[in-house]
């Protein structure tokens, strides 16, 4: 039996619908599905509506603030992507439907394939994985797989330097294959010493985020790859820091081989409660006929007046699928929205921008809040949480005090080898004026925390919610509505 739900706004025999009399005979319901084991609030239509409508608006939001959350790339989302993806013509489909009747959105796909092969400087590309991450475990058991077709069953080590980013060697664990971690240098480099060391005949590849969480280029990446491949290893590019480098530089001739592409961070299709997501995956010529299958080709050629027919091709060497059906299709409209709008000078600019934008910032900041490593960075930086003159202000305190200046805090405590780290990224997206004022919130915080530090241990004061206690919030969920005793 279920504990008694009670809701302030529940009032007996209130109803949100009404239903017409049964047509078909009654029947019981099964024991459990009662309302006397199984009490729901009872609402009016209203009730329910303004409900949610208020906690929508406490929910911070892109589209209502800045975000200038490291590593996630929280871009604003251009609304004509929405409207692309909300067509008929795409919401109203199966993916079941037999291809001669869904060729319009098999032709997207397919050309989104070729503009991010195109972007990504790649010979082959899958848009099955669902996420990032799930573009990495994908990407891994293509390495792996790849390896153990050349007989080199004895590889079953991966590395990832310490700059990687955090799910890189989840993905690896779960691909079965051993991770070892390689440090960087004092310029926020990988160790090639430590890299050198590693590159045996059990190497399947190196995991590398470039530009890194620390928001620099890998000033030795054409030397990496020369390394783990002079030793029969792949190179795997993590690619969620694509926004640094679009129409600067392609991955694949840096000696990339296979590379996961965020549509929900560079291509502007939104984030929201760990999804909706979308990681593709383009691979090298050598790795083509291991990609998930099946995989959206032209099956017949264009003739004369004659379109050509898209459909579905399997791989030869195929993995197998990675995820139902075809992928997040709603994401692959917005990512290929955005590239048309853009253009290869546009998306060029929006690297351009984004780039000048994390820089400006930094200089803006270095100097009240420390930047360990403090050359030109990419698409963001990371800066150390703590002031001179308040030894007691920690990150989460200057993150949580942004929040009383309408700011959404950047990304706390990641990358793990920058000591009280905030890693803020704004994106191309930000005005001149959002990031001074974010800057001179910062600067004003860092005064404050000299002359009145329990300001910052006391934040935030005014939003709807206080400073939480998120551990004992994480182990003792409270997943309802209750009026207090």
């Amino acid at each position: 039996m279920l504990e008694p739900l009670v809701c302030e706004l529940s009032q007996p025999d209130r109803q949100g619908v009404g239903y017409p009399p049964s047509d078909v005979p009654l029947s019981e319901l099964p024991a459990g599905l009662t309302r006397d084991a199984l009490p729901l609030p009872e609402l009016s239509e209203v009730d329910v509506v303004r409900h949610f409508t208020r906690l929508s608006q406490l929910n911070y939001s892109v589209d209502t603030g800045f975000y200038p959350l490291g590593s996630c790339t929280m871009k604003y989302n251009p609304k004509i992507n929405e409207e692309v993806a909300r067509l008929p013509g795409f919401t109203a489909i199966h993916p079941l439907q037999p291809i001669e009747t869904v060729q319009g959105s098999l032709a997207l796909m397919y050309h989104l394939q070729e503009a991010l092969k195109e972007i990504g400087g790649f010979a082959g590309m899958t848009l099955q994985p669902a996420a990032g991450a799930h573009g990495e475990m994908t990407g891994v058991l293509i390495m792996r797989a790849y390896q153990k077709d050349r007989g080199e069953t004895q590889r079953n080590k991966i590395l990832i330097p310490d700059s990687a980013h955090g799910t890189n060697p989840a993905s690896s664990a779960m691909a079965g294959l051993k991770v070892v971690q390689l440090p960087s240098d004092e310029r926020g480099n990988v160790d090639l010493d430590a890299l050198r060391a590693e590159c045996d005949d059990t190497l399947v590849g190196l995991m590398l985020t470039n530009p890194n969480t620390l928001g620099l280029f890998e000033e030795h990446v054409l030397e990496i790859a020369e390394i783990v491949h002079a030793a029969g290893g792949l190179l795997y590019g993590d690619g969620a820091n694509l926004n640094a480098l679009l129409g600067i530089a392609r991955p694949g001739d840096l000696g990339i081989d296979v590379m996961h592409f965020n549509l929900h961070k560079t291509f502007s299709t939104p984030h929201g409660g760990g999804g909706p997501g979308s990681g593709p995956v383009g691979v090298a010529e050598h790795l083509v006929d291991f990609l998930p299958a099946p995989v959206v080709d032209i099956v017949e050629p264009a003739e004369e007046d004659i379109p050509p027919l898209y459909g579905f091709v399997t791989p030869k060497k195929s993995i197998g699928r990675v995820k139902a059906f075809h992928g997040h299709f709603s994401m692959m409209v917005r990512a290929y929205t955005y590239i048309l709008m853009h253009g290869a000078e546009g998306l060029r600019r929006v690297a351009e921008d984004a780039v000048l934008n994390a820089n400006y910032l930094m200089a803006r900041l270095k100097d009240t809040y420390p930047v360990p490593y403090g050359r030109i960075c990419k698409h963001e930086f990371v800066a150390e949480g703590k002031v001179e003159g308040a030894p007691g202000v920690r990150a989460l305190d200057i993150a949580k005090r942004l929040l009383d200046y309408g700011f959404h805090p950047p990304t706390n405590y990641f990358p793990l080898i920058v000591h009280e780290a905030l890693m803020i990224e704004p994106t191309e997206t930000e005005s001149l004026q959002t990031l001074d004022a974010f800057a001179e919130a910062l600067l004003q915080i860092a005064e404050e925390a000299r002359e009145d530090p329990d300001l910052l241990h006391e934040a935030p004061r005014t939003t709807p919610v206080g400073r939480l206690d998120e551990v004992k919030a994480a182990r003792e969920l409270v997943l309802k509505c209750e009026v207090p005793a």
